[in-house]
């Protein structure tokens, strides 16, 4: 791969969501900022190799996508002066450091005017960069109809003048419940890729933790920011032991907790204890109790099935999530057994959601293999093996297959 191509894979990761920002915080239009930079990129794709790299690769983009913008906006008027809140507000210079909007982009989406359903998703995609095939994944749905609303709502944001900024402190609290759940699904994403081999999903990781430290900074007395961050920090505490030397993959139960990073899990603690200062419990504060108690193998060398259950318990009451469902059947089948689980999953089977969702083919194929239904196991174990995009995992429900 050239220089060039380096160059331009690595902004794209890094600032992707910076840039947009930046272009529809001035035109209020996500979708047009989100054509000119792919303009942008395209160009520099074409002229990088042969005029070398720009001593601000940023800059540069910044500086074409926002030409490619005001031309587009003058042909679709046919040459008449832009509108009143496009052209004031676009500089005669791009800076030489871009501000980081991103965090007045996620409030932006989150609006009031915008259909609940979609504000995370459509901050996954204008902030984060996730194709819509990501984001419905994600969210369980068909990749057709995440598009379809991602293009409404950015509609939505053009058509009401929605403004691009941290709102006052008296609209957070019915937005930042949107923002958190974008940033955990970033975060999500990016926690599929174990090994670290997809840059990509690797800085995805990253940058949500990033953007969940902002949160935390910019409201310290929201209870479910503490706990975003210390369930975020949990999971990456864990990053090295999903891995086995061969690049195998390794349940949470058989980790290696020694290669744990305790520094990340201390700092979790402490944001959880921060968290429930306020006795106000919410989904993420419970998800990194959670993983909290996920620690105490650590510290002791046995697992807590009977912790973890309750804690389910109370997130599926919380929820309802038919992705909390199964993990709760995971749970009830260590604390009281896989006939019992398999009954409880049976309940849950007729949720259309789960026929394409492989954690539910996963667990059902462990339990039906636990009260020996061979047959039905092995069926499962294809099924979830055929929904499973990580070669480790495939690997690893095919060798359990093979087992039976």
């Amino acid at each position: 791969m050239s220089t060039a191509q380096e160059t331009i894979e690595a902004v794209a990761r890094r600032s992707y969501g910076k840039l947009i920002a930046f272009l529809a915080a001035r035109t209020r239009d996500v979708s047009s900022a989100e054509d000119a930079l792919s303009e942008a990129f395209a160009t520099a794709i074409a002229e990088w190799p042969k005029t070398g790299l720009p001593q601000n690769p940023e800059a540069w983009l910044l500086t074409v996508a926002r030409r490619k913008s005001i031309n587009t906006e003058r042909h679709l008027r046919r040459g008449e002066a832009l509108s009143d809140h496009v052209a004031p507000t676009l500089p005669e210079h791009t800076p030489t450091e871009i501000p980081d909007e991103r965090l007045a982009l996620l409030f932006a989406c989150a609006h009031p005017a915008i259909d609940a359903s979609i504000r995370a998703p459509l901050m996954l995609q204008a902030v984060l960069g996730l194709d819509a095939a990501r984001i419905a994944s994600a969210f369980l749905v068909s990749p057709a109809a995440m598009s379809q609303r991602l293009v409404r709502a950015k509609t939505k944001i053009r058509e009401a003048a929605i403004p691009f900024r941290v709102p006052d402190r008296s609209e957070l609290a019915s937005r930042v419940a949107a923002v958190l759940d974008a940033i955990y699904a970033a975060f999500s994403e990016g926690w599929l890729d174990a090994s670290g081999a997809d840059t990509v999903r690797r800085d995805l990781a990253e940058e949500a933790i990033f953007l969940a430290r902002l949160t935390r900074e910019l409201l310290p007395g929201e209870a479910e920011a503490l706990g975003l961050l210390a369930l975020l920090l949990y999971s990456e505490s864990r990053h090295k032991a999903r891995r086995g030397p061969q690049g195998d993959y390794v349940p949470l139960e058989d980790q290696d907790t020694s290669l744990w990073n305790m520094d990340l899990i201390r700092e979790a603690e402490l944001l959880l204890h921060a968290a429930s200062r306020f006795q106000n419990p919410g989904r993420y504060q419970v998800e990194a109790a959670l993983q909290s108690a996920h620690v105490h193998r650590r510290l002791t060398g046995q697992q807590n099935w009977e912790a973890v259950l309750q804690l389910y318990d109370a997130l599926f009451a919380m929820t309802e999530s038919p992705v909390v469902a199964i993990n709760r059947v995971a749970a009830i089948a260590r604390v009281h057994g896989a006939e019992i689980a398999l009954r409880m999953l049976d309940e849950l089977s007729a949720d259309p959601r789960l026929e394409q969702y492989q954690p539910y083919w996963a667990v059902r194929a462990e339990l039906l293999a636990a009260t020996g239904a061979q047959s039905e196991a092995r069926h499962a174990y294809e099924i979830a093996t055929g929904l499973e995009r990580d070669p480790a995992v495939r690997n690893f429900l095919q060798q359990r297959q093979a087992g039976l």
